[in-house]
């Protein structure tokens, strides 16, 4: 985030009241009144609404996106889990995952219990996390991004895992992955602490959802019938509809980072939608020099690793540099999918060459490519003389990939021994609709 650059002592008069932990009916309010002279109207309107934009972006956005590039018997069960996912990490976050990620540091590593059901998170602005905004704002903002991280992983395994591990995973990997990694770069941890920059989730995001995508595709194994059965997506229209309801989302999910109204996020609003369109128009170019046709699909996917690619800098880059990472994203991401079958690897939905390549690829660029002249509180990168910085951004990723690898083995091997992974080969083939669920999409 644009202000998270350190972290500051607590605005005069956010007081926290002596409300005893457990005392549930004011224990989430343990603070003072919200004062009026430091909240913003316009701000707040803002956050809020970007909240609602990146909750446009996993329902019905990446619900669609995903249900339409399954086949038919699996579309219900493929939505169905982001859906579930939303709802589950909703109520984690509330209760733990928000102080886990953004209570007070200990030791750069993790925050601190205090914030637990939200005791101490009450209307009055945090000094870091949206001096002009409630504290609640900013979270149920953050909580958004807490949600649709795990569901971009569903793409990996899509139509071969349990529902029931979908669940387990997702609580298991938002504890254990999720939180850490957002409060090294997010909630004032180390990586912050190193100067590391990631403005909305290029790192906390993509990288960790791209990395833990590819170890779920390697542990689960292929889809029986993978080489040879037909698997095209289903239904075009429907994932064309997806894409535009993540496109939209997008505007709140890197835009609203800046966290108010203000010049930042009008940056960020414009790198996005000049990064989504090039990445768009460059997969479509690549694509109908190497087939010979341009596709509906194509195009899709370009502009989702557009907008993955210049998430971590979208309001540290100029329009020109977020024209680069959209070239960058539509190119290198089509690559490495065409890639994919010669590294025998089965990621469904292709969430490692989308999100994987271009939040690492994104990183590495906010590292070269950010100005001080578009964001004074950011940094200039590589091509303006700042080693540090870019030294810090290569390290986020090989740290946060290496994390995020580790800590995703473990939980699909804790998930496996609990309630086992993958469906039984009958109910693969039935799909997910009837064997988990007992619907139909389609009569």
């Amino acid at each position: 985030m644009a202000i998270m650059i350190e972290r500051r002592a607590a605005i005069s008069g956010a007081v926290v009241v002596g409300a005893a932990p457990g005392i549930l009916p004011g224990w989430a309010w343990a603070q003072s009144a919200p004062q009026a002279s430091l909240i913003s109207g316009a701000d707040t309107a803002w956050v809020l609404l970007s909240a609602a934009l990146v909750l446009t972006m996993i329902v019905p956005g990446l619900a669609l996106f995903y249900g339409g590039l399954v086949r038919s018997k699996n579309v219900l069960g493929t939505i169905m889990q982001s859906f579930a996912i939303l709802c589950v990490v909703s109520l984690l976050w509330v209760t733990v995952g928000y102080s886990l990620a953004f209570g007070p540091d200990v030791s750069g590593v993790i925050g601190g219990l205090e914030w637990i059901g939200l005791a101490g998170v009450g209307l009055t602005p945090h000094a870091v996390y949206g001096p002009t905004v409630p504290h609640q704002a900013f979270m149920i903002f953050q909580l958004m991004f807490a949600a649709i991280t795990p569901a971009l992983i569903t793409g990996a395994f899509a139509e071969r895992m349990k529902f029931s591990s979908v669940m387990l995973f997702s609580v298991l990997w938002s504890l254990g992955v999720y939180c850490p990694v957002a409060h090294w770069l997010w909630g004032g941890g180390w990586l912050a602490q190193l100067g590391a920059l990631d403005f909305a989730g290029g790192a906390v995001v993509h990288v960790s959802s791209g990395i833990s995508a590819l170890v779920c595709a390697l542990v689960l194994g292929a889809r029986h019938g993978y080489g040879t059965d037909y698997m095209a997506p289903h239904n075009l229209p429907l994932v064309l509809l997806g894409t535009g309801l993540l496109w939209f989302g997008w505007f709140g999910f890197n835009a609203g980072s800046a966290l108010g109204a203000n010049e930042t996020a009008v940056v960020a609003f414009v790198a996005t939608h000049t990064a989504a369109v090039t990445g768009a128009l460059t997969w479509t170019a690549v694509e109908w020099w190497h087939r010979g046709t341009p596709t509906v699909l194509g195009l899709a996917s370009g502009a989702i690793a557009g907008l993955a690619m210049v998430t971590p800098g979208a309001g540290y880059v100029s329009p020109l540099s977020a024209l680069l990472m959209g070239l960058a994203a539509g190119s290198l991401s089509y690559l490495a999918i065409m890639k994919k079958g010669r590294w025998g690897y089965d990621d469904s939905l292709d969430v490692v060459g989308i999100h994987g390549v271009s939040g690492v690829v994104g990183v590495l660029l906010t590292g070269l490519v950010a100005s001080k002249a578009v964001n004074p509180a950011g940094a200039d990168g590589l091509v303006f003389g700042n080693v540090a910085f870019f030294a810090a951004q290569t390290l986020t990723v090989a740290v946060v990939g290496v994390y995020s690898a580790f800590g995703t083995w473990a939980a699909l091997k804790m998930a496996d021994r609990l309630v086992g992974l993958r469906m039984q080969p009958d109910e693969e083939r039935m799909g997910l609709d009837i064997s988990q669920h007992n619907e139909r999409a389609y009569s």
